[in-house]
């Protein structure tokens, strides 16, 4: 059966390797199959692991090098096995697992390192950026209202800062928190679609004479959206003015703070008192293993620490469930500390460096078209652009992402920008190659031209 099983990942890593013709929908028998009612009986482990492997082959995989549509993971290899051997010894990080808590730990150093955050950094892996960032701002809520997890909220107001494009996970949080999605102050975006630091100080004032908290300040680097990176330094200086933490959501683009290209616009990120990094975005082992650097771990053990009965603490140290919400919690680090040694961070950085010259290369190609206009030069990986023409834009590039989804060709995504629809590239896979690239303008065109030809 593992010999089965690895024939059938080699043979989903080959196809891997190249573009796909096309994304075939599920057929009439995965339409039968996948509406069977509970089994009473068990079936030959062949049957079932190739019934599943099927599936996965008519199933939108974010591995395949022109998948261009989402921040995804790309699925690498050593990160797959790493999560087989994960799962086979089933370690919780929960409780105190021995060399598997310094294997995150050392995991956590080696993220800290790369990015630029710390190389002494402490933290944990947590289910995904969502998780991580929520995990950060309930030891900011501690910090700036000690006591509020034990006491509640009460009538307190408090308030939250970030971008306009800010992704919707700090809303969830302020959700989660009792600050309230309407105290999120949403703040305005300069011309390079960054949070206008000035905006965010004047807010943080207004609410304190208001009466409210501020409880932390929200930077991102690199918008879900456009790809755009705040101004940590900048705001790092509100920050530390008002004394409220600051947070980086780097779940996407943080990364790229380890390259040459890119470095220059995460300038003060050591800092910010936590950050964000899904490494199974940018960092391309698979989902999920999200990373929350902190710089001393004491303040996650403020908000999560616990003293349960059943939650031993020999000799008075925590466990690692006392500095995150996550009990049962796997070894998800593991993937990534195989991908650090076995590819080694030059060649990690020099495949994010690849992805960065694609996005530009698109952008190049798109400016040179006279069919494309785009939005602004790609701070990152992230390239928004549309065809140029003469009717409902909007409804065009509508009709368009959905024609390019049934062609199968590329997966690309539409996007509302500024109140209009836009179609948005990302690269952040290491499979993907310059003739992937050069693809996207090809076929968009293509199928862009036969709409607008259908509709003449």
């Amino acid at each position: 059966m593992l010999e089965h099983a690895a024939t059938l990942i080699l043979e989903a890593w080959k196809s891997f390797d190249r573009a796909r013709p096309n994304q075939p929908p599920p057929a009439a028998h995965h339409l039968e199959m996948l509406n069977t009612p509970l089994p009473a009986e068990g079936c030959e482990p062949v049957v079932a692991l190739d019934a599943a492997a099927d599936v996965l082959d008519v199933s939108l995989a974010q591995s395949r090098p022109r998948f261009f549509a989402y921040i995804g993971s790309s699925g690498l290899e050593i990160g797959v096995l790493g999560d087989a051997l994960m799962a086979s010894h089933d370690v919780n990080v929960a409780t105190s697992a021995g060399a598997a808590d310094m294997l995150e730990a050392q995991t956590i150093r080696w993220v800290g390192a790369f990015t630029g955050f710390d190389p002494e950094a402490q933290g944990l892996t947590a289910a995904g950026g969502t998780v991580s960032n929520l995990t950060a701002l309930t030891a900011a809520r501690e910090r700036a209202l000690p006591g509020t997890r034990r006491t509640g909220v009460g009538g307190r107001r408090m308030a939250l800062y970030c971008s306009a494009e800010a992704h919707y996970s700090v809303r969830r949080a302020a959700e989660v928190l009792g600050v309230g999605a309407d105290n999120v102050r949403a703040i305005p975006i300069d011309e390079q679609r960054r949070i206008r630091v000035d905006e965010c100080a004047r807010a943080i004032a207004a609410d304190r004479r208001a009466g409210v908290v501020p409880v932390a300040v929200v930077a991102t680097s690199g918008t879900t959206l456009t790809g755009a990176v705040d101004d940590i330094d900048g705001l790092a200086d509100v920050c530390a003015e008002h004394e409220v933490w600051l947070h980086v959501d780097g779940a996407y683009g943080l990364p790229a703070a380890a390259t040459e290209r890119a470095g220059k616009l995460f300038e003060g990120l050591d800092r910010a008192d936590s950050a964000t990094v899904d490494a199974h975005k940018w960092l391309y082992v698979p989902k999920s293993c999200s990373v929350l650097l902190v710089h001393d771990a004491v303040a996650l053990e403020r908000a999560f620490s616990h003293r349960e009965g059943y939650m031993l603490h020999g000799d008075e140290q925590l466990n690692p469930v006392d500095r995150t919400l996550e009990y049962s919690r796997p070894l998800s680090a593991l993937k990534l500390w195989l991908a650090f040694r076995v590819h080694g961070a030059r060649a990690i950085r020099a495949a994010i460096e690849r992805n960065l010259e694609q996005a530009a290369l698109l952008a190049s190609l798109l400016r040179d078209d006279e069919r494309f206009e785009l939005l602004g030069e790609p701070q990152l990986s992230v390239v928004c652009f549309r065809r140029r023409h003469g009717g409902d834009i909007d409804a065009h590039h509508a009709a368009l992402a959905s024609a390019l989804a049934a062609d199968g060709r590329i997966a690309i995504a539409p996007a509302e920008v500024d109140s209009g629809t836009w179609l948005r590239a990302c690269f952040v896979n290491h499979r993907t190659t310059e003739e992937d690239v050069r693809a996207v303008p090809d076929v968009v065109g293509e199928i862009s031209d036969a709409l607008l030809s259908a509709t003449a």
